[in-house]
């Protein structure tokens, strides 16, 4: 890599960790707007990001393990974790333009109906609602590497502090995006490009997260959830415009 494309891996690597760390997700959608120039690939890129959003929730796991739940938790994991395999795999035959445009509209019209009606939704962690919420979040995530916000709109429904949020929501990302690392190794998308590259944005991983920490720990849990929703709608612009 060029001294210009890591310098640039190093402020993204910092931004979408900061990004993840506050809001609990949106590393992918944050560093996916530059990877793909940077990286040989897509199905490259999509790894890259991976692994280094992994770092970023690990840390967050192993200092917050204790509010994690697990009942909430395996049932939207499980599906997921099958949904991405197959997204995954048909990467090379289902061209991501219009998904993406469709991404971004789908994406928009929710931030707006959470942002506005957030206070009158309820979302209890039933089957069914794991079962759809992990469908879209494997879907998206294997083919954009942006799985967080059908897993992030159960989670901030379903948990009652923000501390049992990010826990939550850091645990499914962990374990996701090991399983989707594994996924594209088998795709022949983990490259010495990528290990190159995850080596560089190492330390943008642990500057970033250790600045979202003293934000996250400041922010009420309302205003919380209106950088959330925010959040998801800016991803969605990202998803039509890039």
């Amino acid at each position: 890599m060029t001294t210009t494309s890591i310098i640039i891996l190093l402020l993204f690597a910092i931004g979408a960790s900061f990004v993840q760390r506050v809001s609990g997700f949106g590393f992918g959608i944050f560093i996916m707007t530059v990877l793909p120039y940077l990286m040989p690939s897509y199905g490259e890129s999509t790894t890259l990001s991976g692994l280094l959003a992994s770092v970023t929730s690990l840390i967050i796991v192993i200092r917050m393990h204790k509010y994690i739940h697990w009942h909430r938790l395996l049932p939207i994991l499980m599906t997921f974790l099958v949904v991405s395999y197959f997204a995954v795999k048909s990467i090379e035959i289902v061209g991501d333009g219009t998904l993406r445009r469709v991404l971004g509209v789908v994406l928009i019209l929710v931030s707006l109906y959470f942002y506005f009606l957030s206070n009158k939704i309820e979302v209890k962690p039933t089957y069914p609602i794991q079962i759809g919420m992990g469908t879209i979040s494997g879907a998206m995530g294997g083919f954009f590497g942006m799985q967080g916000p059908p897993a992030v709109l159960y989670f901030l429904a379903s948990n009652k502090t923000k501390e049992e949020y990010i826990a939550n929501t850091q645990c499914y990302f962990l374990l996701g995006n090991l399983a989707m690392t594994l996924y594209r190794a088998d795709s022949g998308y983990l490259t010495a490009t990528v290990g190159e590259a995850w080596c560089y944005g190492l330390l943008g991983v642990v500057i970033g997260t250790s600045l979202g920490t003293r934000v996250f720990n400041k922010l009420p849990v309302q205003m919380l959830r209106k950088v959330i929703y925010i959040f998801i709608g800016i991803s969605g612009l990202v998803a039509l415009l890039v």
